[in-house]
């Protein structure tokens, strides 16, 4: 199997339950290891390519439940990268000053410049799952017209892939990662947060009980795919459970999206590509 078979462009529809969540059985770690090394090796000179043009943007929009891997992901693949093109953040619940604001606005603050790659850690879709799943836009300071309409995350999927299109023509590409995590494994990361001293940063018992609103987070998750996955802004969903198979299929993804997008070094301009006789005859004067 490749990445390819964990798209979503809107040419299917996403059923979280048929989609796996480890790794296939044939697969082996230390392969597949090699594999996204190699990956990243030619990512990062398509990466270089992309920054010198500065023509086109991508950014990479991870979603997942807690536990699922997002900030280790972030570190393994994207730290491959050079950071100088390279820009990561992480959306944490809104402050009071992005609550006053529509839900798209801190996400145009950090878009990054064309030329880089931007890493999404959440992004704009916790305002139609989270949000959601907990009805939080009743208590939103926003005119009634808004908080009781009945199509108010119908609306949202319709804005935000609209705003998506918006940025494709506009110079910039968007993956979004959903990592499937399974129930059973993100108990057992739970319990090592609990166990171990050097996770225990991460431990939240307010993530543990939103394991009770399991389905709740899979119809939200499922209509959020399929009400704005696009062939320019696609989905991939990606199994979790065994983290080194999760980044070789990141590898994959980002290593076709940047091969798909073909940045190339611009050419010398015209005016400087005049000087260049003159500099290399001073430069080879200094070796008489």
């Amino acid at each position: 199997m490749n990445a390819r078979e964990y798209c979503f462009d809107g040419s299917r529809k996403l059923n979280l339950k048929e989609m796996p969540t480890c790794a296939e059985p044939a697969a082996k770690k230390k392969e597949y290891t090699a594999r996204m090394e190699a990956n990243m090796a030619e990512c990062a000179l398509l990466q270089e390519k992309l920054y010198a043009a500065g023509t086109e943007g991508l950014i990479i929009a991870i979603q997942a439940r807690d536990a699922a891997g997002k900030d280790s992901l972030v570190k393994k693949v994207f730290g491959r990268l050079n950071p100088a093109a390279l820009e990561v953040h992480s959306f944490k619940t809104p402050s009071k000053e992005e609550l006053s604001h529509d839900y798209l606005w801190r996400l145009v603050k950090r878009l990054p410049a064309r030329g880089k790659i931007g890493v999404f850690n959440r992004s704009h879709y916790e305002d139609v799952l989270v949000t959601r799943v907990h009805q939080m836009e009743k208590g939103y300071a926003m005119p009634a017209r808004v908080t009781q309409d009945k199509n108010f995350y119908q609306k949202r999927f319709t804005q935000i892939k609209n705003w998506e299109q918006y940025l494709y023509e506009n110079g910039y590409r968007m993956v979004k990662i959903l990592l499937n995590v399974s129930k059973d494994e993100q108990r057992r990361r739970f319990i090592d947060r609990m166990e171990l001293p050097e996770k225990h940063w991460k431990l939240s018992i307010n993530d543990m009980k939103e394991r009770s609103l399991w389905k709740e987070y899979d119809a939200a998750y499922e209509d959020a795919v399929n009400h704005t996955a696009t062939a320019e802004a696609p989905w991939y969903v990606l199994p979790a459970d065994d983290k080194w198979y999760t980044r070789w299929l990141m590898s994959e993804i980002l290593l076709d999206t940047l091969r798909d997008m073909a940045p190339e070094y611009p050419p010398l301009d015209p005016a400087e590509a005049a000087k260049v006789p003159q500099a290399m005859a001073e430069l080879e004067k200094e070796l008489e």
